[in-house]
């Protein structure tokens, strides 16, 4: 089967800083109402999206971060970052300041994106009034055939921007995704030097057959198949930030952007933590970013071998460290390593395959319904605002989805249920239906 089935096509924004690039992201995103709020879980002032719309789906990524350095090397730290920008991506915005004018930083730019074989569209930005419009034929000879002119500010030729992106990206039904991909994706996350590539290395060296290796989305990223208990899954390799030492600031920005790619693309994130730190800040870090994104997600606490007294109390008590610092999701699952040894291993795979076949239970409305109406008679919904006199009736509970499982949930007014009664209508439907290590969706709407 082919691993490279269901990639998200990538559509990446550069330019110079204070060109608008954040700003167009920001408008881009908003003008299509394309964020999957409930999938992703991206909210607009981050640098990854997911679009959605018009039988188009990418992966939106803003630089609007770089630091370009003015002080030494320009040319050669303008050409590093760019090259990083367009690794992998189907789809290049370059973004100029019509108003400011061709700047030298922007020759820099286009004479390494003319190399790269990569669709390009100059997007001249900041063009709100008649005298910045004698500024545009000026940007002409950079050398692009696709531009288009906008005002991000002032929501100005945003549709004509996104129908020329989308004439470049399949289409979500097309051949990219004709074929079924039942594999688990698996992406291996984490901090530099705890063991990443130690531990895909150990989990590909079992005695399994390997399926295959298969390109990933970047140029240094590798899917590797297996077969574990006759279920294919899918590591998604980060290679991006598995390189130890120092990492130059643009580098570990788009790496950090390839591991949030890969969680995006993931069925379950695999958050590798140092045995001696168990959960960092950094860490904590990535697994809100798959819990807003609803991924399954499991620690794995590598290097456990170096722990001296690696004993089963020592190994709860990490785990009790690991679920108090992950106090949002204390469900989570944590596995424990020795990539050096290959220890573990086995238990990881496992639990991946029983995370991922929770995730998929389905349960029939009816017994969903005499859930609902077993807890309103322990306890009645109570309204967010003490002031409010009128009461909440819940009606309606429905599964309307897996992998997250989601649940439905027709409330008089959603938005006057208090948190606390939705953390209740959670944790009950977690007791009653076996779903004990994953995230749930719950949805409330009007009704």
């Amino acid at each position: 089967m082919n691993g490279n089935l269901n990639i998200l096509p990538t559509v990446a924004i550069v330019g110079r800083p204070n060109v608008g690039k954040s700003s167009l992201f920001n408008r881009f995103v908003a003008k299509r109402q394309a964020i999957v709020a409930d999938e992703a879980g991206t909210t607009r002032d981050r640098l990854v999206s997911v679009v959605d719309q018009f039988d188009r789906k990418f992966m939106l990524i803003d630089t609007g971060g770089l630091d370009y350095g003015f002080k030494d090397s320009l040319k050669d730290k303008v050409k590093e970052q760019v090259n990083m920008a367009i690794s992998g991506a189907e789809v290049i915005l370059f973004v100029v300041d019509g108003g400011a004018g061709l700047a030298p930083t922007d020759e820099i730019i286009a004479d390494q994106l003319r190399i790269s074989n990569t669709n390009v569209i100059l997007v001249i930005n900041k063009i709100d009034n008649d005298s910045r419009e004698k500024n545009i034929a000026e940007f002409f000879g950079l050398g692009f055939a696709n531009y288009v002119c906008v005002s991000a500010h002032h929501n100005i030729g945003i549709n004509d921007l996104y129908d020329i992106t989308a004439e470049f990206l399949p289409l979500e039904d097309g051949d990219n995704y004709s074929e079924k991909d039942t594999s688990i994706k698996v992406a291996i996350v984490g901090r530099p030097n705890v063991g990443k590539s130690a531990l895909v290395n150990a989990i590909l060296g079992e005695d399994r057959s390997i399926v295959s290796p298969v390109a990933g989305t970047t140029r240094d990223a590798i899917d590797s198949n297996i077969i574990h208990e006759d279920q294919e899954i899918t590591f998604i390799d980060t290679a991006g930030i598995r390189r130890p030492g120092k990492i130059g600031v643009g580098i570990e920005k788009f790496s950090v952007l390839r591991a949030m790619n890969a969680v995006e693309r993931s069925d379950v994130v695999v958050i590798v933590a140092d045995a001696s730190l168990l959960a960092t800040a950094q860490d904590i870090h990535v697994a809100g970013l798959a819990w807003e994104m609803c991924k399954g997600i499991i620690v794995v606490v590598n290097k456990w071998d170096l722990i001296t007294d690696n004993t089963e109390h020592r190994k709860i008590r990490a785990m009790s460290r690991v679920r108090d610092r992950m106090h949002f999701m204390s469900y989570i699952p944590v596995c424990f390593t020795s990539a050096l040894y290959s220890e573990g291993i086995q238990g990881l795979l496992d639990t991946i395959l029983d995370l991922h076949k929770e995730r998929h239970i389905e349960v029939s409305d009816t017994k969903l319904q005499m859930s609902l109406f077993g807890a309103i008679a322990n306890h009645s919904p109570k309204a967010s605002h003490t002031k409010s006199r009128r009461g909440i009736k819940i009606r309606k509970m429905a599964q309307t989805g897996v992998n997250p499982p989601t649940f439905t949930v027709s409330v008089s007014n959603p938005d006057l249920l208090h948190f606390t009664y939705k953390r209740y209508l959670e944790n009950r439907i977690r007791k009653e239906f076996g779903f004990d290590r994953t995230h749930l969706r719950l949805i409330y709407k009007k009704g």
